[in-house]
């Protein structure tokens, strides 16, 4: 196991500030629980149960939260915050937190309140959808009573309940000691053990409008009401504990040995963390920062069921985010791979291939368990990146030969043109793709029809990756025995056309789109950094240094890259408002840690040994940001101009896996 992290509470010295840091738990079926440290909860996501009821989908707010009470020597001291939407803040509890503690991924709160010291450590069980709560009376200056009130719901974790008068959830108590609790009869029941010496007082009640700040931010419907059914009360001494479990699944799946159920925890964490080690390249053992990234990758490497066998993905990020095809390839390198996992990176390229479709993979899987959706150009070309990862790491013809057909198709697919004007233009060999309506690149934000940068035309990472795909066919197709010629002629033809017409010698980089709506776009972007960074580069070398050197002086900054040139008519500096203003913002100037991957890998192919060590200095502010939003974990943007604030989804899955590849990449520099 590596050293506890111990956050001190001086480091939110305000309310506000305990509102702005926020704790992550999950259990690889695409649930979690997670909250602020205040124990507010600042967005309609939060909860500690969100179940996912179809993982890794479905997922519903079951156990919004418990409100917290203790009575020491007849005081009542409320450890609960909650801030409602008239902006009163009741409990205000947030003062009596004294720190947090990380064990790994798994957080323990620790209140002061009246002489008595007391611990909440919060874990979900692998692979089912079951939280725990534990309090642990650490000291105390005599018998405190512990009241814990449990706020109720049943919704999609994108809705928001509103309750009523005449809504009675119904409560009854099983064979085992459960109390099960259902909003309504078709709901899904939401079971509730605790020790047997705990009473419980019935009082169902209703708590009326809670302000979600965040989503108030966001411009979104932002209150809420939650049920009560009761109050748990139990007397505890110094050294003694009480647990909540909170569970969705049949009777049967949960382990009512609370002991039993925080081992498996422990033991599962520190046996990652041994897999992790291993990986590490030498001199890395004891690399903090590195350990904690592949503590924080296990969040979002989830189970996707397939019919008759086991299926793995990738949850693209917390909370908002289902898995989704382009996130999963570029993640999956530094997910799996960097943490010792090979197992499960090739489960996640066998998973995708049985959705190959028209020579595409999916964008995404919708929330409510719909088929997929594939309207994505790059999906398809990164699977090859992610798999030659794999075969570098570890050279397996067994599986490269079972991918193969999967792999032509997709080729064959992109030459004869696919769904959304995906194809291969015969007269240049070059990759376009452009369909009114939709943005089919990474950079896709898209609100009330409205595609905010459509890039329409041949977009220069989609013709990297298609010249790397091309590329690694020549080399697959001779290592497997097949005609590499066609292959290599295509791969010819499209790096002659790509270095032909690509190069905007007026700035000295590399165009963003050609043959785009408006001709030849210029805006300086970090995209064209792919020309470089893959496992073959398109781009003549002799233009390597000039491209680097573009992108390194517009858009570097400490966190990341931004997606636009500050200059340029539409770069947005800053990230926030309603989803119009940020969907405005997403990919123009806003700042994005995951491409500090392909940064790196330029550097170093460019620079060698000297650009390790300016790769090693890019990287470092994503050290001072790991416990600085979502605590123990790497967000998912920030604003392009100064401070950078982080903004976004708190946990992302390539933030995470890219700068973890990358930090490996430079270490021993």
């Amino acid at each position: 196991m590596s050293t506890p992290v111990e956050l001190a509470a001086e480091r939110w010295p305000s309310l506000d500030a305990s509102l702005d840091a926020e704790w992550l738990v999950t259990n690889g079926l695409g649930s979690y629980a997670s909250a602020t440290v205040s124990g507010a909860n600042t967005r309609r996501y939060h909860g500690l149960l969100v179940a996912a009821l179809k993982p890794p989908v479905g997922r519903t707010v079951l156990l919004s939260k418990l409100e917290e009470e203790l009575e020491v020597r007849g005081t009542r001291y409320l450890l609960s915050t909650n801030e409602y939407h008239d902006g009163t803040i009741n409990p205000v509890g947030w003062p009596l937190l004294h720190s947090v503690r990380f064990h790994e991924t798994i957080p323990t709160f620790v209140f002061n309140a009246g002489g008595a010291v007391v611990e909440k450590t919060v874990w979900m069980a692998r692979e089912r959808n079951t939280t725990y709560v534990r309090y642990t009376m650490r000291k105390t200056p005599g018998p405190a009573i512990l009241r814990l009130r449990p706020l109720v719901t049943h919704r999609d974790y994108h809705h928001l309940t509103q309750g009523s008068r005449d809504w009675r959830f119904a409560v009854r108590r099983d064979t085992r000691g459960a109390y099960e609790i259902q909003a309504y009869p078709e709901a899904a029941p939401l079971r509730l053990w605790t020790r047997p010496s705990a009473e419980f007082h019935e009082g169902p009640d209703w708590y009326w409008r809670f302000l979600y700040r965040r989503e108030r931010e966001r411009g979104l419907d932002c209150m809420e009401d939650l049920y009560t059914p009761g109050v748990f009360c139990v007397t505890l001494k110094s050294g003694e504990s009480v647990t909540v479990v909170a569970s969705a699944e049949q009777v049967g799946n949960v382990d009512l040995n609370v002991t039993r159920a925080w081992d498996a925890v422990q033991t599962r964490q520190a046996g990652l963390l041994r897999l992790a080690e291993k990986a590490l390249p030498p001199g890395c053992s004891h690399d903090a920062f590195a350990t904690r990234l592949a503590l924080a990758a296990d969040q979002f490497l989830v189970a996707r069921p397939q019919v008759g066998q086991e299926g793995r993905t990738v949850i693209a990020g917390y909370h908002w985010f289902g898995d989704w095809g382009r996130d999963t390839l570029v993640a999956l390198p530094g997910l799996c791979l960097a943490t010792g996992r090979r197992q499960e990176a090739r489960a996640i390229l066998r998973t995708f291939a049985r959705y190959a479709d028209q020579g595409m993979l999916p964008n995404r899987f919708p929330d409510s368990g719909e088929p997929p959706e594939y309207a994505t150009v790059d999906a398809a070309l990164w699977y090859f990146v992610a798999l030659d990862t794999c075969l570098r790491a570890a050279p397996d013809d067994d599986l490269l030969r079972e991918l193969f057909p999967t792999l032509e198709a997709i080729v064959a697919g992109y030459r004869r043109g696919t769904r959304y004007g995906i194809g291969m233009d015969t007269a240049d060999g070059l990759l376009r793709t452009g369909t009114t309506g939709l943005a089919l690149t990474w950079m896709d934000a898209r609100v009330d029809g409205w595609v905010v940068t459509p890039r329409w035309g041949k977009a220069v990472e989609i013709n990297a990756l298609w010249y790397n795909a091309l590329a690694s066919m020549s080399e697959w197709s001779g290592k497997l025995g097949h005609g590499i010629q066609s292959y290599l002629g295509l791969a010819a033809t499209a790096r002659e056309s790509f270095n032909k017409r690509f190069w905007y010698g007026q700035g000295g980089y590399l165009y963003d789109v050609v043959d785009g709506e408006e001709g030849d776009d210029p805006s300086l972007r970090p995209n064209q950094l792919f020309a470089i960074s893959l496992p073959h580069a398109v781009l003549e070398q002799r233009r390597w240094a000039p491209t680097l050197d573009a992108v390194r002086s517009k858009l570097l900054t400490p966190v990341g890259l931004r997606t636009l040139a500050q200059g340029h008519p539409r770069y947005a500096g800053r990230y926030g408002g309603d989803q119009h203003s940020r969907d405005a913002a997403y990919h123009q100037g806003t700042v994005w840690p995951w491409l500090l991957g392909a940064y790196t890998d330029a550097l170093l192919r460019v620079e060698g040994e000297q650009g390790r060590a300016e790769a090693r200095k890019a990287l470092e502010g994503m050290r001072t940001h790991l416990w600085e939003a979502g605590l123990g974990t790497l967000s998912e943007i920030f604003e392009g101009d100064p401070p950078h604030a982080p903004r976004g989804c708190i946990a992302q899955a390539w933030s995470v896996a890219e700068v973890l590849r990358a930090w490996l990449r430079t270490a021993g520099g």
